[in-house]
């Protein structure tokens, strides 16, 4: 009899789900279910809707569901969630793109000092963090705040709606602002900088990678077709569940292009920036994942495509048909503000524009322009200590364009690795299943799995500008 695993991606625009066949790594059923758009700088949505998101999902895997023996969920990071005392919403739920506390980020880290934040809790609070969201509430909604008694992330609510228990694991955790990574406790302090108290507010406990955090008690989950004795493993953050999904070891990189891009790697040690460039975060087996997001990736290659007035593979095209550097023009991609470097009111800049720029600068601009702010990234990653000399992966939607794989490869200087599943964030969390559930390291189900197999893309020395002008032109634009 076959036995499967199931992983959900829990994102911010979508739910996905996975069932895996245990043994071989074979994906046998998938599902997706759209979550309500946000508008950021305001970014918030019902914890409630991707409750409903995860259930059609396993509705449309339901034939499947009588064979899963665990599941995990990756959910996105840093949200934060208020329960009640019946475990219901307090309010929607303020996601990570919210950047509304702004002002109370700024005033914390001013407060302390980044040096004591990075010491403390591994990472400089911004918006995105839970902590700074937690201060927007008492300030701005304090008796809303006064009836929560649980506060949590994304994937927590769905653990609890699952389990019954209210679990996280120390990835998610390290997102928060008030967890860290280096001693592995809730740092009280940071919780009452914030105006809330460990009193009153319920954390939840911090499960250690891989153990089972409880089995399926939902009763509208057993309707479906999983079994009550399904264990649930801890699940984690989206970037941790891209890494077990990628099969990463120490030393390896990930540039990961969704809506916003991530640059991350696996680390034998913690990080703690004070520059607030590098993101201490921990990650899903007892390692760590030092980490620099930025808000603006896919979403400003879209914006230009729409502008251009083209569809996706003319887009490529264009963008390819001009040469690196695209003839002097420099887009600085800050297009709904930016989180690394810290800057929530900045705005976009096109620079170098001459009579003679033609449609394609502008499509190459676009694609350099993300590229270098998250290649910049990968080199916070190495100033903070990090190791990133092992394989260079490129995941998220826009992995799939060919002007970004051919972008990447040529001003990082690096072969490149696209991965052969796309869906790393929902793999990743059913290779946590499949370690809870068989004892088994994870590097022994990325082998079995084959999760780290990929396209490979190299410099092609392309024709234009080199690779280290067109970079330092685009960070003299950023910084002006």
């Amino acid at each position: 009899m076959s036995r499967y695993v199931l992983g959900v991606d829990s994102s911010t625009g979508s739910t996905k789900v996975e069932v895996i066949d245990l043994e071989s790594g074979k994906l046998v059923g998938h599902a997706s279910a759209g979550h309500p758009p946000t508008t950021p700088p305001v970014s918030e949505q019902h914890p409630d809707a991707w409750w409903t998101a995860l259930t059609a999902c396993l509705g449309e895997v339901a034939e499947h569901l009588p064979f899963v023996d665990a599941m995990a969920i990756s959910g996105q990071q840093h949200g934060m969630v208020l329960l009640d005392g019946n475990d219901h919403p307090v309010r929607p739920a303020k996601l990570w793109n919210d950047t509304t506390s702004a002002a109370q980020s700024q005033t914390m880290v001013e407060e302390v000092g980044a040096t004591t934040w990075a010491e403390q809790v591994g990472s400089i609070p911004g918006p995105s963090f839970t902590v700074t969201k937690l201060a927007w509430m008492a300030q701005n909604e304090p008796e809303i705040l006064a009836q929560a008694q649980k506060i949590g992330l994304p994937h927590d609510f769905l653990n609890l709606q699952l389990t019954g228990n209210w679990v996280t694991d120390r990835g998610d955790a390290s997102g928060t602002g008030y967890w860290s990574p280096a001693s592995e406790v809730y740092v009280a302090e940071a919780i009452e900088r914030a105006g809330g108290s460990l009193e009153k507010l319920e954390l939840p406990r911090v499960a250690q990678p891989f153990e089972s955090i409880g089995t399926i008690t939902n009763a509208a989950l057993v309707e479906l077709g999983l079994s009550p004795t399904a264990i649930v493993a801890p699940g984690s953050g989206d970037n941790m569940g891209a890494a077990l999904g990628l099969g990463l070891i120490p030393g390896d990189v990930v540039v990961s292009l969704g809506t916003s891009g991530t640059a991350y790697a696996v680390s034998n040690v913690p990080t703690n920036d004070a520059r607030g460039l590098v993101a201490g975060f921990a990650d899903a087996t007892g390692n760590f994942l030092p980490l620099v997001c930025t808000l603006n990736a896919t979403k400003v290659t879209e914006s230009i495509r729409k502008l251009l007035n083209v569809d996706y593979d003319e887009f490529d095209e264009l963008a390819l048909a001009a040469p690196q550097g695209a003839n002097g023009v420099t887009l600085v991609p800050y297009f709904d503000g930016e989180r690394t470097p810290n800057l929530p009111d900045a705005t976009g800049s096109l620079v170098g524009l001459r009579t003679s720029v033609e449609r394609s600068d502008i499509a190459r601009a676009a694609f350099e322009g993300v590229a270098c702010g998250l290649l910049d990234g990968v080199d916070a990653l190495v100033d903070s200590g990090v190791v990133a000399d092992g394989r260079f992966f490129l995941i998220g939607g826009g992995s799939r364009s060919q002007a970004f794989r051919e972008v990447f490869a040529s001003l990082s200087g690096r072969d490149i690795t696209i991965p052969i599943n796309d869906e790393t964030v929902a793999r990743g969390a059913a290779v946590q299943a499949a370690c809870a559930l068989t004892g088994d390291v994870p590097s022994v189900i990325s082998d079995r799995w084959n999760l780290s197999a990929g396209t490979v893309i190299q410099p092609s020395g392309a024709e234009g500008q080199s690779a280290d002008d067109v970079r330092s032109r685009y960070r003299l634009a950023a910084a002006s």
